[in-house]
Formats: structure tokens, C-alpha cells, sequence
């Protein structure tokens, strides 16, 4: 059995499209020996092949990449002695951290820390879905970092179950247990995250130090937290408390659900700001960071985020509004394309001044237009 791998395509780090390479092709070849049982091919390739899963040597089997003697092979083929297999295995190529120069919405920094202003659309950090143009990039770039930074790959299996658009508010993460931290070169960490399609304030710590500071707020929920958010229907109690347990769905491991046992504790604060004939705005304070909690919680009380498509808060949601307010809830979904949630108020003792810091963002402009178009009629207070 002779194996080889394909170069490594270069990146350039100047060019301004980032036309980086997507996948790189593994080539592994067979000379099957006499003796061989017969076995099909996709069940022989998935054990012979180091890191393979079956999910993607079916892949290169669909797709023509794994020839037998010359023909392109079919998932029943089986092997058989003097067989000479050919197989073309697509995958993503090795992480790299390469600084960009994305413009920063910066509401305080200092030698120690950052807190910064994050835009809807924007990813936190990279993965195998989002390489290039993140946050991190952008961060690294405004640290003064110009040369790619080689990252640890990440296991195959774990990239293929990973969230790629990260999540909407998590626990703090320490600062090397993720891969794109390993590097003695990237030192600034992301305490928390924001979910691509979440807007809102973000702080970032510049030192080990000051990351483990920030963190143990996090942990002991002395950092404040309030985000505003639109959802639909009228939420009728003015305040609520909402405590559960949250875990994944059983149906989509991509979503969350409140479950009876087995979940992490979630708290959430909701207190009604306006409301209007088909929608409600909202106030939120998290008191715990679990992954997507205000959207599953204000879906568990029967208000789906307005623009949520993970969880119904789209065309499924405007179908069932009202048939006098439908017109007004598909206008509504044009202005929010994405979920309307933004994360407006951050507040945390600095770690080492001790002071006490608080910052507050406005409203991005479609939350802005969208408010307009549910103001035109008086609001239900």
C-alpha cells in the first residue's frame, strides 16, 4: 500500500478576496494482495484509511474519486486481489489565523483589554465553516500581528460536528483549551462569543492574565448582561423569570431545548419595553451563558425571536400572525433578515484597575427600521 498527500496550496495573506484554498486532495493508493476477502469498498477504505470517516469516503465514491483499476467505483463494488484502488479524500485544509484589516467598532481599550461593538454577520472566531474574515482575523491585524499564524488541526470528526456559526452567548472559554488559542503568538482571547447573526457589545482580554480575570467573572456571574430583542407576539406579564434546564434537541442536534432533567441551569430576566400588534420588544438579562438561552427560552414561553429561522421565527412565524397584520409581519421579516437580538449592555470590574466598567450600545439600524414599521400603529401598553 503506498500512500502520499497532495501540496499544500499556498495562502497569501496580502490578498484582499481571500482566495484561500477550500479543501486539499489526500491521495491514497491500493494494491490489494492475494488473500483479500471480499469487502466493499466503501467499508474497506473507511478502516484502511487513517481519519476517514464513511461519511466522506461515500462522498469521494459519489463523486467519482475512488477508481478500481481504472473505473470509477460503486458503493457495492467489492474488493478483490489485484485490485489497484485509487482514492481522492477532500479535505479542509490546516488552520490559519491571518490577520485582516476589517474595521472595528472599538468602545474602550486600553494595554489591558477591548471591548468592541460586533455587527450582525460577523463571524467570532474561525472554524472549518468560517476561516477567513472573522473577528479574531480583524483582532490580530488591529494587535499589529501581519504573518500567518499555523493553528493545531482539529480532529476530522469533531470539525464535521462542530456549529460553524459558533453560538449566540456561551460559558467562558479558557483562553488555550481551544485550538486557534494554542499558539504562544495569539495571547489575546475571546472571553465570550456572540452568534454570527447576534449583534451587540464583546470583550476581549489582551493577556493571560486579565483573560483568567475576566472569566472568573463570567463564572461567578458578576459580569451584567442585557440584550434587546423583538419576538413574536404579545407577551403579556410585564416581568419574568425564567430558570430551566437547557441541553440539545433530540430532533436537530444543532438546536437547544429546555428538557425536564439532564440540561445545565439557565436564567433568564425578561421585562417588556413595548408592544405592538404582533410583536413585543424586549429586554433580557442573562443570568447564566448557555448556548442560544434567550432564544429557547423566549420560544419555550411561546414568543419565537422575530427573524430566528433555527428555531420557526421566520415564515412560519408570519404565516400564523393575524391575517389584518400579515402584510406588516412579511414587510417586518425583509427588514430583519437575520434573528433580532443585540447584545446592548455589558458591564465587568476591570481585572486589573478593579473598576467598575459599563458600556451600552444603540439599536443597529434594521432593529431601527424594523421599530418604525411596528410603531405606525400605537403600541399595546
Amino acid at each position: 500500500m503506498k500512500k502520499k498527500k497532495a501540496p499544500i496550496v499556498d495562502t497569501n495573506t496580502e490578498v484582499p478576496d481571500r482566495n484561500y484554498p477550500q479543501h486539499i486532495e489526500y491521495v491514497t493508493e491500493f494494491h490489494i494482495p492475494k488473500g483479500q476477502g471480499p469487502e466493499r469498498i466503501d467499508s474497506f477504505l473507511t478502516h484502511s484509511m487513517e481519519g476517514a470517516s464513511r461519511t466522506k469516503v461515500r462522498e469521494a465514491i459519489d463523486e467519482g474519486r475512488v477508481v478500481i483499476n481504472g473505473q470509477p467505483a460503486k458503493p457495492s463494488r467489492k474488493v478483490q486481489p489485484g485490485d489497484h484502488i485509487v482514492c481522492t479524500i477532500l479535505k479542509p485544509p490546516p488552520l490559519q489565523l491571518i490577520p485582516e484589516d476589517i474595521p472595528l467598532d472599538i468602545y474602550y481599550e486600553d494595554e489591558h483589554l477591548l471591548v468592541v461593538n460586533k455587527p450582525a454577520g460577523l463571524v467570532v472566531h474561525p472554524g472549518f465553516g468560517n476561516r477567513y474574515g472573522t473577528l479574531v482575523n480583524a483582532l490580530l491585524y488591529h494587535f499589529g500581528q501581519r504573518e500567518a499564524v499555523e493553528i493545531e488541526p482539529i480532529d476530522e470528526a469533531d470539525a464535521e460536528n462542530s456549529d460553524s456559526e459558533g453560538d449566540e452567548e456561551i460559558e467562558p472559554i479558557p483562553e488555550f483549551k481551544t485550538d486557534i488559542f494554542k499558539s504562544d503568538v495569539i495571547r489575546p482571547g475571546i472571553v465570550h462569543r456572540l452568534d454570527k447573526e447576534t449583534s451587540g457589545l464583546l470583550v476581549v482580554a489582551k493577556s493571560s492574565a486579565v483573560h483568567a480575570g475576566l472569566a472568573l467573572q463570567f463564572k461567578n456571574r458578576t459580569v451584567q448582561r442585557e440584550y434587546n430583542t423583538i419576538v413574536w407576539g404579545v407577551v403579556k406579564e410585564q416581568h419574568q423569570v425564567v430558570e430551566t434546564q437547557i441541553g440539545r434537541s433530540h430532533r436537530d442536534r444543532m438546536l437547544f431545548m429546555v428538557l425536564p432533567k439532564g440540561g445545565k441551569t439557565a436564567k433568564s430576566e425578561f421585562t417588556v419595553l413595548e408592544r405592538y400588534d404582533f410583536a413585543t420588544l424586549l429586554k433580557c438579562k442573562l443570568h447564566t451563558g448557555r448556548t442560544h438561552q434567550i432564544r429557547v427560552h423566549t420560544s419555550h414561553l411561546g414568543h419565537i425571536v422575530l427573524g430566528d429561522e433555527r428555531y420557526g421565527g421566520r415564515e412560519t412565524a408570519a404565516r400564523a400572525t393575524a391575517t389584518q397584520f400579515r402584510k406588516r409581519a412579511e414587510e417586518a421579516l425583509r427588514i430583519m433578515k437575520r434573528q433580532a437580538l443585540h447584545a446592548r449592555t455589558l458591564g465587568f470590574y476591570h481585572p486589573v484597575t478593579e473598576q467598575w466598567l459599563e458600556f451600552s450600545t444603540p439599536l443597529p439600524q434594521d432593529f431601527e427600521q424594523l421599530l418604525k414599521l411596528l410603531r405606525e400603529t400605537a403600541p399595546r401598553n
